[in-house]
C-alpha cells in the first residue's frame, strides 16, 4: 500500500478493517431512563475539569437502549452525566460510560473522546417497572427503577434538553505515553424527534467497585425520573478547549 493510500483510506483502527464505519450515525428508536439527582459538591469538584463549572451538584444517571444505530447496531450503555457551563453556555459533561459492544466503544473514543469501557448495562420493563440495571464483571455496580409512564411530559422541553451541547475530554497517548491529544470536546444531537417521554416515581442504587466508579458521585436525593423515546444523529465534534496550548497561546 503506497503513502498516499494510506492517507486517502485511513479513518479508523485497525486500516484495512476499521472496527466501525464513517458516519453519519443514525440511531432509530433510541431510549433514555434517566434518573437525576443530587450529589456531593466536593466530589463533583473533584471529577470536573476546568473550565467546566457547575451551579449545581446534580447528576443525571443514564441508562440508553440503542436498538438500531448506524455502524454500530444493537446495543445499550449506562453513564453519568453533570450539567455544566462553558464560558457562560449551558450544557452536559459526560463523565463515565459503560456499554456492551466494540464498534461504538472504540468509534466513541477514536472520534470523540467519550469515556466508555467494556461491561454489562441492560435496559427493559418488568410488568409496571422500567428497570435499568449496570454489571461490571459480575458485580453489580448500579441500579434504577420507575414507575413505568406514569406522566407524559411536554416533548418541547424534552428536545430542548437534548439539543443542548454535550463535552468530553478526548485524550489520545503519544507513542512514548505522554498526552498527544487532550482535548475539551463539543458535540450536538441532530435531527431529533421525540416520540415520546414520560416520568414516573424513581429509584437509584450505586455501588463502589475499583475500576467503576459510579459511587464516586454518591446519590443524596433523587430529584426525578424520566423515560424517552427519540430518533437521532448523533453529530460530530469540534475542539472546545486544548489543554495542550499553553495559556499564552504560544504552540505547544
Amino acid at each position: 500500500m503506497k503513502i498516499d493510500d494510506v492517507r486517502k483510506t485511513a479513518f479508523a483502527m485497525p486500516l484495512t478493517s476499521p472496527s466501525y464505519p464513517r458516519g453519519p450515525y443514525r440511531f432509530v428508536n433510541r431510549e433514555f431512563f434517566i434518573v437525576t439527582y443530587r450529589t456531593d459538591p466536593d466530589a463533583l469538584r473533584a471529577i470536573i475539569p476546568e473550565p467546566l463549572q457547575f451551579d449545581e451538584p446534580i447528576v443525571r444517571f443514564e441508562f440508553i437502549r440503542m436498538p438500531d444505530s448506524t455502524g454500530f447496531g444493537d446495543y445499550t450503555e449506562a453513564g453519568q452525566v453533570i450539567p455544566v457551563t462553558f464560558e457562560g453556555e449551558r450544557g452536559s459533561y459526560v463523565h463515565s460510560m459503560y456499554l456492551n459492544d466494540d464498534a461504538p466503544i472504540a468509534g466513541g473514543r477514536e472520534l470523540w473522546g467519550f469515556p466508555k469501557k467494556l461491561a454489562s448495562p441492560a435496559l427493559g420493563v418488568d410488568k409496571d417497572t422500567l428497570i435499568g440495571t449496570l454489571d461490571y464483571g459480575p458485580m453489580r455496580v448500579a441500579s434504577a427503577s420507575m414507575g413505568y409512564k406514569h406522566v407524559t411530559l411536554d416533548p418541547g422541553p424534552v428536545l430542548a434538553g437534548l439539543l443542548a451541547p454535550s463535552f468530553l475530554l478526548k485524550i489520545i497517548p503519544h507513542v512514548d505515553g505522554t498526552a498527544r491529544i487532550c482535548e475539551l470536546v463539543r458535540y450536538y444531537l441532530e435531527d431529533v424527534q421525540v416520540k415520546g417521554a414520560w416520568s414516573g416515581p424513581a429509584a437509584l442504587q450505586l455501588a463502589h467497585h475499583a475500576l467503576a466508579q459510579v459511587a464516586q458521585l454518591p446519590v443524596l436525593e433523587v430529584i426525578s425520573g424520566t423515560h424517552i423515546l427519540t430518533d437521532l444523529t448523533l453529530g460530530l465534534g469540534t475542539v472546545a478547549f486544548d489543554y495542550l496550548v499553553p495559556p499564552t497561546g504560544e504552540p505547544r
